[in-house]
């Protein structure tokens, strides 16, 4: 058995979202679940000691070694552990360190780390930008406009590019997934938002790759094709994955 888990070293990765905390065990040679995810409810109100309870239910549904580490993902900035921010979740996380609150309910270690952070890191170690050297950013649209930004394999955390002023806004309030809905743009006309906003964003970081995930990157066809900037911009390719592996992957350095 344990010559086994050398050929697939195992690290566990938890999603908390606003409305579900998904965990899976992730294979780390493959970059992919090792059993099927399980998912519960956020519960509400959705506290630190209500989710950590929660994140200790989807751990203890798997069969897991003491030594297993543990990623968690949470909607926040993350600095060292500690919550700066809260999207989607009870206000009470801004200042709770969420590593602490998590090992408290656990008994394991735990590595916390923004959302996007996690998805964009999946994507250059398993994904997209597997190989790519150099600057990779990834931009993740949704309902609002998340950030990784990765160095020669290594996280910048906690980079908030979906709040860049631009042209006097909020980048996300004119260019996130969701605006296409409120303003009723067809596929052309977000294209023409997330030009401006891509043109930006390249001329600040000059990357070598951009990466677009979020759930509209499924129809990546009916707009990036329409995007002329001098970065190359590739559809993500982990999805709804990306999360739990990406924390996985993270926490398996840092504890591994």
């Amino acid at each position: 058995m344990s010559h086994d888990k050398k050929k697939h070293p195992l690290a566990f990765g938890i999603d908390i979202g606003g409305s579900g905390i998904k965990g899976a065990p992730v294979d780390l040679e493959k970059g992919e679940f090792a059993s099927d995810r399980k998912r519960i409810p956020t519960p509400s109100p959705s506290t630190p000691d209500a989710v950590s309870k929660t994140v200790a239910e989807v751990v203890e549904s798997f069969d897991l070694d003491k030594g297993v580490p543990i990623g968690v993902t949470f909607p926040a900035v993350i600095l060292h552990g500690v919550a700066q921010s809260a999207a989607n979740v009870d206000k009470s996380w801004i200042g709770t360190d969420v590593e602490a609150a998590v090992k408290h309910a656990t008994g394991r270690r735990v590595l916390a780390v923004n959302d996007a952070d996690a998805a964009g890191y999946a994507e250059v170690r398993y994904g997209a930008a597997k190989d790519v050297d150099g600057v990779v950013l990834v931009v993740t649209l949704g309902t609002g406009i998340g950030s990784a930004l990765i160095v020669d394999g290594h996280l910048v955390p906690n980079t908030e590019l979906g709040h860049l002023e631009i042209d006097g806004h909020d980048a996300e309030s004119r260019a996130a997934e969701s605006v296409r809905d409120r303003d009723g743009l067809d596929w052309a006309g977000w294209a023409e938002r997330l030009q401006r906003y891509f043109s930006v964003v390249e001329n600040l970081f000059w990357p070598d790759l951009i990466v677009v995930g979020g759930g509209v990157s499924k129809h990546h066809k009916e707009f990036l094709p329409l995007l002329d900037i001098r970065t190359r911009i590739i559809p993500a390719e982990l999805r709804n994955a990306a999360g739990i592996v990406g924390a996985a992957a993270l926490a398996a350095e840092a504890h591994g």
